[in-house]
């Protein structure tokens, strides 16, 4: 017996299933106690090594997306930002929009939660296993503009259209020039109706022609962005400033 339990300990160990290596004991154990029939206990077994599995994957579709920060919808204060309707935010988290191929924007001034609500949105659907991916506007652009240089455009779009969830974060803080913004197009105008993308903005839509340089070029991508989109307008204090101010009032209060 204890020649074959070694033997079996081995071909887990080559096999690389190491969590069933580790669990081999308890889970004969477990499996003379409650009388677990041979199939049983294989499930019970494999189900270590499928969990670890799991996890890892989960890790590194996160570490894929690269997001700015791991900040989750539970590190959010709803309390401090009224305008945010925490039901619809964990709406978002069941990636009912992605299945939609709908849109997210996120529109308020700098500082109010739109790239944490963003990134935890995309957390979740990475954790989801669902092909995610967050970059800043700006680094968009100049990526998208490199690569119409060096004649590789097409590949370059077809990477950022292939994500069932892309995030574009700060769209608007800079200018885009006509020409960058007719790229942009091109991605937003590949995405559109078939992949789901979340965009954070200080800008009001009004103003995106400012933005994009070109007032033609600016309505076609708010048409395909808006088109199946649910706009989340957060109105309120920065979290930046939000220490700043509670250190401001307990000094003038002499605390």
């Amino acid at each position: 017996m204890n020649s074959h339990y070694t033997k079996l300990v081995k071909n887990l160990e080559y096999l690389k299933l190491n969590q069933m290596a580790l669990h081999l004991d308890e889970t004969v154990d477990f499996m003379m106690k409650n009388q677990l029939s041979f199939t049983e206990t294989l499930i019970k077994l494999t189900d270590y090594e499928i969990d670890i599995k799991e996890i890892n994957m989960m890790k590194s579709m996160v570490k894929v997306a690269a997001f700015p920060h791991l900040k989750e919808v539970k590190d959010f204060d709803f309390d401090f930002q009224p305008s945010v309707n925490k039901q619809q935010i964990l709406d978002f988290t069941t990636l009912r929009f992605i299945e939609l191929q709908e849109n997210i924007v996120f529109l308020g001034p700098s500082g109010v939660g739109k790239t944490h609500l963003a990134t935890a949105i995309g957390i979740a659907a990475a954790k989801k296993r669902t092909s995610t991916y967050f970059i800043k506007c700006n680094d968009l652009i100049l990526n998208l503009k490199k690569a119409n240089v060096e004649n590789r455009l097409e590949t370059r779009l077809k990477h950022y259209a292939k994500y069932k969830l892309l995030i574009i974060d700060e769209l608007g803080y800079l200018p885009i020039d006509a020409e960058d913004a007719k790229l942009f197009f091109q991605l937003i105008d590949m995405r559109y109706e078939k992949k789901s993308t979340i965009l954070t903005t200080n800008v009001s839509f009004k103003l995106w022609g400012e933005v994009f340089q070109d007032t033609k070029i600016a309505n076609a991508i708010l048409d395909r962005i808006l088109h199946h989109a649910t706009v989340v307008s957060i109105a309120g204090d920065s979290y930046r400033l939000k220490n700043h101010l509670v250190k401001e009032n307990k000094e003038s209060n002499g605390q």
